[in-house]
């Protein structure tokens, strides 16, 4: 069975959050930043989209989740993250 994962460059990524950022007040809601985003970049779905925006949250410490660059499992989730 062939696999239907896409891997987006780091780069897009970033830009991506960026970008969500940027425009968020011009919208009336976060979801309607990263779908316009989404669309721009030509992102499969926007939902990839709002999940890098989360992960850079949680990165940055804005929201909970696992800390970045843990090994083996979070402690607080057990959710397996890169080391």
């Amino acid at each position: 069975m062939a696999s239907t994962s896409k891997r987006y460059p780091a780069e897009l990524k970033d830009r991506a959050v960026r970008m969500v950022a940027e425009i968020r007040s011009d919208h009336g809601s976060e979801w309607a930043a990263v779908e316009s985003v989404a669309a721009k970049l030509g992102i499969g779905t926007a939902q990839t989209v709002q999940n890098w925006v989360r992960r850079a949250e949680v990165d940055a410490g804005k929201r909970r989740g696992c800390p970045p660059r843990r090994r083996r499992s979070c402690g607080s989730c057990g959710r397996r993250t890169e080391s």
